[in-house]
C-alpha cells in the first residue's frame, strides 16, 4: 500500500476504508420493524454476525430500562443534551469531567521530550503523539459526571506536574484547567458541545488547548476532532472519533495534520490515524503513521510525502499495559487518578475525589449514587436561586475570564487563563508547619464555599 500523498487529506488507508464504508452502508440495520422504533442503526464495530435483533439486546441495558429510557429521551432527539441532569446513574463511570481532563496527563513524558528536542519537526511528532495518546482512554463508554460550579480536581506525584481544574460555568458547562512541570505548561478551556440523534450523540470540544515548551517558549495550539458515541441506548456503545486533529506551532507556522480514519463495517479503518508534520511553507517533512489504542510510529518524508528511502520507521508512542477485566474499562492511570495517592497535603473540598455520588458508584452502590447525584443537583439548583436573589454573580477562584473570544470549528469561546493562585495555595500549605494530618477521605465534598460571589 503506498503511502499517503501531501494532498490526499485521508491518508494511508482512504481506499480501503472508503469501499468497505460503501460496502457497510448497505450492511447497517435498522430495529425499525425488529423493535418498533423507529430510524435507530444497531452497529457493532467488531464485525459480528449476529442478528440485527439479537445485536441491539446488548449492551448495559435490561429490556425494561431500555425501553423507558428510549421513550423519556425522544424528546431531546436533535438537541444538545449537555447539561441534561435526568440522566440515570447506570451509565455513569465514577470520574467526573474534571478529571477526564487529567488523563491527557498519563503520556506527559511525550511533552518532556519536546521540549528537550532540538529537531522543530520532532518537537511536533512527540507533542502531536502526545495529544493522540489519550484516546484510548477516551474510548471507554461511560459518562463521567458533571462537575457542579466550583468543583475542582487537584493532582501531584505524576512526572513533576501539579494539575489543577476547575468548573467555571454551569450554562453552558465549562471546565478550565492548568498543569505544568520543569518542561511544559498545558493551559485548556473546555466547552463540550453535542447534538443527541437518538441512539447516538455526536461530541464537539468547543475548547482551547495550548502548550508552552519552556526551553524555547514554544506555543502550541491543538484543535481535536469531534467524537461520536454509538449505541446509547441499542446494542453495544462504541466510540469513535473520525476526522482532523491539527496542532499548530504559533512560534513558527509549522503544524502536524493527522486525520483518524472512521470505522467502516466489519471494523475498516478503526483505530487508525496518519498524517504528516508541516514546514511553515506547508510542504511534509515527516509522517506519522500508526493506531491510537497501540503505538505511532514517525519516518521523514520526502516533498511528495513519499518516505525516504533507508530513513528509519521509529516508534514514538506505546500505549501502556491495562487492567484486565476492569468494570469500566479503566486504565491504570485513570485509577491513579481516582486515587488519593495523586492528592496533594490538605486536599480542596470542592475535589472531585470527595463526591459522595462519584464514591458511592465506584464502590458499586448504584442506589446511594442515584441518591447521591440526585441530592448534589438540588444543592446546585437552591444555590443557584439565591445567588441571584442576592444580585451575585459567581466568579471562579483559580481561573479568570478574559476579554478573549477565540473561534473553533464549532463555534466562538469564551477563554479562561490560569491566574497563578493555585500555585500561592500550594505553595502557602507546604511551608506550613501546621498541617492538619486528619484522613481526607472524611472532608466533606463542598464546591460552593469557594466561589468569589461579588456584586454585579
Amino acid at each position: 500500500m503506498g503511502s499517503p500523498k501531501k494532498n490526499d487529506s485521508k491518508g494511508f488507508f482512504a481506499a480501503m476504508s472508503s469501499g468497505l464504508s460503501i460496502f457497510g452502508n448497505a450492511m447497517h440495520r435498522s430495529v425499525n420493524g425488529l423493535l418498533g422504533y423507529e430510524g435507530v442503526e444497531v452497529i457493532n464495530p467488531e464485525g459480528g454476525k449476529e442478528d440485527a435483533e439479537e445485536e441491539a439486546q446488548r449492551g448495559r441495558w435490561k429490556d425494561e430500562e431500555r425501553d423507558s429510557y428510549w421513550k423519556m429521551m425522544q424528546k431531546y432527539i436533535g438537541s444538545d443534551i449537555t447539561s441534561l441532569v435526568t440522566l440515570p446513574v447506570i451509565i455513569f463511570e465514577p470520574m467526573t469531567m474534571l478529571q477526564k481532563m487529567a488523563e491527557l496527563m498519563e503520556y506527559s513524558y511525550l511533552l518532556d521530550q519536546a521540549d528537550e528536542c532540538e529537531d522543530p519537526y520532532m518537537r511536533l511528532v512527540y507533542a502531536s503523539s502526545w495529544a493522540i495518546s489519550v484516546y484510548y482512554a477516551y474510548q471507554r463508554t461511560w459518562k463521567p459526571f458533571n462537575p457542579i460550579l466550583g468543583e475542582t480536581y487537584e493532582m501531584i506525584n505524576h512526572g513533576g506536574i501539579s494539575f489543577i481544574a476547575e468548573q467555571v460555568s454551569h450554562h453552558p458547562p465549562m471546565s478550565a484547567g492548568h498543569a505544568e512541570n520543569e518542561h511544559f505548561t498545558y493551559d485548556v478551556t473546555s466547552k463540550l458541545k453535542t447534538k443527541f440523534l437518538g441512539n447516538s450523540v455526536d461530541v464537539y470540544p468547543v475548547g482551547r488547548t495550548r502548550v508552552t515548551l519552556k526551553r524555547d517558549g514554544v506555543v502550541l495550539d491543538l484543535v481535536p476532532p469531534p467524537t461520536k458515541v454509538n449505541n446509547l441506548i441499542f446494542g453495544r456503545t462504541w466510540i469513535d472519533s473520525p476526522g482532523e486533529m491539527i496542532m499548530t506551532n504559533q512560534t513558527t507556522g509549522d503544524k502536524a495534520v493527522l486525520y483518524f480514519q472512521p470505522c467502516g463495517w466489519f471494523g475498516a479503518g478503526r483505530y487508525e490515524v496518519d498524517g504528516y508534520i508541516y514546514n511553515a511553507a506547508e510542504e511534509p517533512k515527516i509522517l506519522i503513521t500508526g493506531k491510537w489504542n497501540e503505538s505511532l510510529k514517525c519516518q521523514p518524508c520526502d516533498l511528495e510525502g513519499e518516505p525516504i528511502p533507508g530513513a528509519e520507521l521509529k516508534e514514538v508512542w506505546h500505549v501502556a499495559d491495562v487492567p484486565k477485566n476492569d468494570k469500566f474499562q479503566y486504565t491504570y492511570f485513570a485509577h491513579k487518578i481516582n486515587s488519593f495517592d495523586t492528592a496533594p497535603k490538605k486536599l480542596l473540598a470542592s475535589d472531585s475525589r470527595l463526591r459522595p455520588d462519584r464514591f458511592a458508584l465506584e464502590h458499586g452502590d448504584l442506589s446511594k449514587a442515584g441518591s447521591e447525584k440526585s441530592s448534589l443537583e438540588e444543592r446546585q439548583r437552591a444555590e443557584k436561586k439565591e445567588r441571584e436573589a442576592k444580585g451575585h454573580q459567581f466568579a471562579p477562584r483559580w481561573f479568570d475570564l478574559t476579554e478573549e473570544v477565540t473561534p473553533t470549528p464549532w463555534g466562538e469561546l469564551e477563554v479562561y487563563q490560569y491566574n497563578g493562585k493555585y500555585a500561592e495555595h500550594r505553595a502557602a500549605i507546604d511551608n506550613s508547619e501546621s498541617i492538619d494530618v486528619a484522613d481526607v477521605r472524611s472532608t466533606e465534598f463542598n464546591p460552593w464555599q469557594f466561589g468569589n460571589l461579588s456584586m454585579e
